[in-house]
């Protein structure tokens, strides 16, 4: 690992043609993504590996990046899943003895290309203040003009879909076999914690291809289902809106995350859609209004359901709401043994307020 790296010059171009001068970070070379922030002040590595990023320039608005290294046990996918990376202090020394190698290294074996060096705050206001854009990112290019005709070519996230591009390619088993109750998880882009939750509660889940069909899990014989999180325009994935239909005809229970919680919702004729700018950290506040209880949440999403038509439907119900900008964060389907959530339970990182939620869905399963 060459740390001069650092030193070389890179740009920050936004779609909008505002432009930021940095260094580079990782692996010199282009990349282009939408761009995002995410406020926690910690958990890096499961941030980058979570496969709801897939597509997406990271800036991480904590001022250090690097500083505890990596680990090879902190992962949430087998891979890094941001486009690029975005941060102010990109350390390559890294203080943590269980670590494995540094952030460098772990960016160059990847082939992540970053930015360092740049005004993250500034960056993060321009992105509140003009919402969610695309961007490049060049330790190569270093001609704006060149990249701005690299950057036009770059779709937008709006009507994309990417769930089968980080889902898994073959079923596989997570847990005891001898377990009593089985989980089919529908895998748009899961988290392993997300599995590891399941397994601690005494349950055998076989994770299945985005693209698997209702009729081919339920072969399994499953005690219900789960739809995961992921990358993504939910509006574009009419395969999954069907799979869900098909589970909740069967009247089969229903646990979704994130992209699972949009999908219920887009089964049941409630329309989701891009936020302006999303909810991405560890720090969410969010009210359960069934049980009347505060938590602290980890969110990671882009796209959300339309307020005024969960609270119009005659399907779902709201169960819980932000508490800071009122936007729907749960719902469940009247009648059916059927909830989801917009952020994320499992955490990691963030806190583990929300982890009842696969406490309610295995007494459901009971």
């Amino acid at each position: 690992m060459n740390a001069n790296y650092t030193k070389l010059p890179a740009i920050l171009l936004l779609a909008d043609g505002t432009i930021f001068y940095g260094k580079a970070a990782g692996k010199i070379g282009t990349t282009t993504g939408e761009i995002c922030f995410n406020t926690g002040m910690t958990g890096y590595q499961e941030v980058f590996t979570d496969p709801s990023y897939f597509g997406q320039i990271m800036v991480t608005t904590n001022t250090h990046i690097g500083n505890y290294g990596i680990s090879d046990v902190e992962t949430e996918s087998e891979n890094i899943k941001i486009a690029g990376l975005v941060c102010k202090n990109f350390n390559i020394p890294f203080s943590r003895k269980q670590a494995d190698q540094s952030l460098q290294d772990y960016f160059q074996d990847e082939n992540i290309v970053g930015i360092s060096d740049v005004d993250t705050r500034e960056i993060v206001r321009h992105i509140r203040d003009k919402g969610a854009m695309n961007a490049i990112i060049s330790s190569e290019i270093l001609d704006v003009e060149e990249l701005k005709k690299k950057l036009a070519e770059v779709p937008s996230m709006d009507g994309l879909e990417l769930s089968s591009q980080v889902s898994t390619t073959k079923p596989y088993y997570i847990g005891d076999e001898k377990a009593d109750l089985k989980v089919a998880v529908l895998d748009l882009g899961v988290k392993k914690n997300i599995l590891r939750n399941f397994s601690e509660r005494g349950v055998y889940a076989k994770v299945f291809p985005a693209k698997t069909t209702f009729e081919e899990m339920e072969k399994w014989q499953p005690n219900g289902y789960f739809i995961s999180n992921g990358p993504g325009d939910p509006a574009a994935m009419p395969y999954a809106i069907d799979t869900v239909k098909d589970i909740l005809a069967a009247d089969k229970p229903m646990f979704g995350i994130c992209l699972g919680h949009q999908l219920l919702a887009q089964a049941n004729d409630v329309g989701t859609m891009k936020m302006f700018n999303g909810h991405r950290g560890l720090n969410h506040p969010v009210k359960n209004i069934i049980k009347d209880h505060c938590e602290v949440t980890s969110q990671n999403h882009g796209f959300g359901v339309i307020a005024d038509e969960v609270l119009k439907s005659d399907k779902v119900e709201v169960t819980h709401i932000n508490l800071n900008d009122k936007s729907i964060e749960g719902i469940r389907v009247k009648g059916k043994k059927a909830f989801s959530v917009q952020y994320h339970p499992e955490s990691s990182p963030g806190p583990h307020d929300s982890r009842y939620l696969f406490d309610d869905f295995v007494a459901m399963l009971r």
